[in-house]
């Protein structure tokens, strides 16, 4: 059992989300750091509180909650610092719950926070069927944003589904669907998990005076050229965000950002977690094999029985 400090909830976790994360800290990519409470895998969980720490006054053992920790979610039991955790919706599972906080709250950085997006602005979105993109499709959508997508051929009729209103194939020029869905004007923002190649094709897709928040690397590479003629000329802004190395002052407030605008749309029905597939605890290799394998759409959630 983890030592319980003044500001902590000891959990006990249902269902824990996985995230592309873990399977870099699993590789090594992040040279032993562990920017948290444990050397296990795991950034999100839900479960039911089984301790309170003593300078926590507003929550009981008992309570269902979801929250994001700094590692150790894979297990039956975790510490949860009280600030990382939010009160479930009455009619929120364990399992939906799972699937929301690493993705509602990168998602709520990225579109509201930084790129600031408003209604009637415009937003394209990659890797738009995954548990992060999906996120930021209806986070997008419900702040009554035009949203534009790219996703595998698949999932095109899927990413719609959740709000985009032109979803084009990854593997097509989906710079010249931009262009005409754009009337040649470009998107306001663009998010990004994929990098490499596409960062100028981002950059070209914007509009002037436009954000590209680049929020994962999802090919791998870490060096990319820069059209800076064009960075200049545009006035673009380039952002880079990543939530498992910020410190516990950032992290806390990203949550509040998070249960501001997400937690009434969640309890409203207005926003739904997606979830691809469940595995229990004991087969988390064969979830990080199946997110390695990518086509899915949503979250892919571990259960703890």
């Amino acid at each position: 059992m983890p030592e319980t400090r003044p500001s902590d909830l000891p959990v006990r976790v249902r269902a824990a989300g996985v995230n592309r994360a873990d399977i870099l800290q699993r590789e090594g990519a992040y040279a032993g750091q562990h920017f948290g409470e444990s050397a296990l895998l795991g950034l999100e969980l839900a479960g039911e509180v089984v301790e309170v720490g003593t300078a926590v006054t507003d929550i009981e053992i008992g309570v269902r909650i979801m929250a994001i920790v700094g590692g150790g979610a894979y297990a039956e039991y975790a510490r949860v610092d009280r600030a990382m955790a939010v009160k479930l919706p009455y009619d929120v599972s364990f399992l939906a719950a799972a699937a929301v906080m690493e993705a509602f709250v990168t998602a709520v950085e990225a579109i509201d926070h930084l790129a600031r997006l408003r209604a009637g602005q415009s937003v394209l979105v990659h890797a738009a069927a995954g548990g992060l993109g999906s996120a930021c499709v209806q986070v997008a959508a419900a702040l009554g944003a035009k949203v534009l997508a790219t996703a595998g051929a698949t999932r095109l009729t899927d990413v719609r589904s959740i709000g985009a209103q032109h979803v084009f194939d990854r593997r097509t020029d989906w710079e010249a669907g931009v262009r005409s869905a754009t009337a040649d004007v470009g998107v306001d923002a663009v998010i990004d998990f994929v990098g490499d190649a596409y960062l100028a094709l981002n950059l070209r897709s914007l509009r002037p005076g436009g954000t590209l928040v680049q929020v994962g690397l999802l090919s791998g590479a870490e060096q990319a050229t820069i059209p800076l003629n064009l960075l200049l000329h545009n006035h673009l802004r380039l952002q880079g965000t990543v939530m498992k190395s910020r410190d516990l002052v950032e992290k806390r407030a990203m949550i509040e950002r998070f249960a501001a605008l997400i937690l009434p749309l969640l309890a409203a029905g207005r926003l739904r977690p997606l979830i691809h597939a469940t595995f229990p605890l004991e087969k988390a290799d064969d979830a990080h094999r199946l997110m390695e394998a990518g086509g899915g759409f949503g979250k892919i959630v571990l259960t703890v029985d």
